[in-house]
């Protein structure tokens, strides 16, 4: 235990004056009642009640000592359980967002979503945003702060290139400097994917244990990706980071025709891509066509129950106790001698 307020424990010497002068007080008494106790002045001190009249003094002394500690405000560390967790929500910016396919854009389908998951979220996970075209760029640090992060989203754009594992990187370095790691990933240090990416999904069933098994990364995009580093290979390093991936596919597999730079391309939702990211590192895909399927991720990303060591003032904790102790000190004693001491 510490104290705010060190200086204040020198009260403490008190104490002893205290005592000093209640055992002279009880001195006097008993020698007024060797005086006059032949006149029946003085009956309640020998016996039962002589037995029960320290009592309240004692509580009266504990109460003292600990309203003094109280005083020099002490803090301890305690163990206590909180739902907590970090969400970084990562936005595909790149052209084909800007495709119709989903009224009335990709884009602002993503967006309602994201705001919409915003909402449902409690007030304990902090959320960051994370946006990514052909590079990828924290655009907003987590934070409990429901309106920056809404104001955010609102500002987000369709832009040019799309590199689906440089936007995981980015959210994965965003996640580790929030839990006060310095970012560690890059485009040039990962490895070949474990696996290779196939239209089966792999099955996992148990929450990855890694580094930071509390935090978690929403994926908005059509899954389509043309420049490096492989996501495949990004998601294995999620997996091993104890991350969970939530995949939210944007867009139909029919597609549609978009004008990129002068080009005219065909765009459509690579479902395969955003399911396998989901399953590697134990999240769930769910397609933002279908509204009832979106829905889930509310009840699925649930927030964890983490017992976490913080150090707390207890201020009011002593107070408390000691004036209890002093309320009892009292009453006992008014019950039994009709007086405080």
């Amino acid at each position: 235990m510490s104290f705010i307020w060190s200086s204040l424990l020198y009260l403490l010497l008190c104490v002893p004056l205290l005592v000093l002068l209640y055992q002279r007080i009880q001195k006097q008494k008993r020698e007024a009642a060797a005086r006059f106790g032949g006149f029946g002045a003085v009956h309640d001190s020998t016996g039962g009640a002589s037995k029960r009249r320290g009592l309240p003094a004692i509580l009266f002394l504990i109460a003292i000592t600990i309203l003094i500690l109280s005083l020099a405000r002490p803090e301890a560390m305690i163990s206590l359980p909180r739902i907590e967790g970090t969400v970084i929500l990562l936005f595909d910016v790149s052209g084909s967002m800007s495709a119709d396919d989903l009224k009335p854009t990709r884009m602002e389908a993503a967006k309602a979503a994201a705001l919409e998951f915003v909402e449902n979220q409690p007030s304990s996970v902090k959320i960051g945003v994370v946006a990514f075209s052909d590079g990828g760029i924290t655009v907003q640090s987590p934070t409990d702060t429901r309106d920056e992060i809404v104001a955010t989203i609102e500002r987000l754009v369709p832009r040019r290139g799309t590199s689906v594992g440089n936007g995981m990187l980015v959210a994965l370095n965003t996640i580790a400097v929030d839990a006060g790691d310095p970012p560690f990933l890059s485009a040039n240090n990962i490895p070949e994917p474990s696996q290779p990416q196939s239209d089966t999904a792999p099955q996992t069933d148990t929450l990855p244990q890694g580094w930071y098994p509390y935090s978690a990364i929403v994926l908005f995009s059509d899954g389509e990706n043309n420049q490096d580093p492989d996501p495949v290979a990004v998601a294995d390093l999620a997996a091993n980071f104890g991350v969970r991936i939530y995949t939210v596919g944007l867009g139909t597999a029919e597609g549609a025709i978009i004008t990129v730079e002068g080009f005219t391309v065909h765009s459509m939702l690579n479902e395969p891509i955003l399911q396998y990211i989901s399953a590697t590192t134990g999240g769930a895909y769910y397609n933002a066509g279908n509204e009832q399927d979106l829905q889930r991720i509310y009840d699925d990303l649930q927030p964890k129950l983490r017992i976490k060591t913080e150090e707390m003032e207890i201020t009011s904790l002593l107070a408390g106790l000691g004036i209890l102790l002093l309320l009892i000190g009292g009453a006992l004693s008014l019950l039994w001698f009709g007086r405080v001491l």
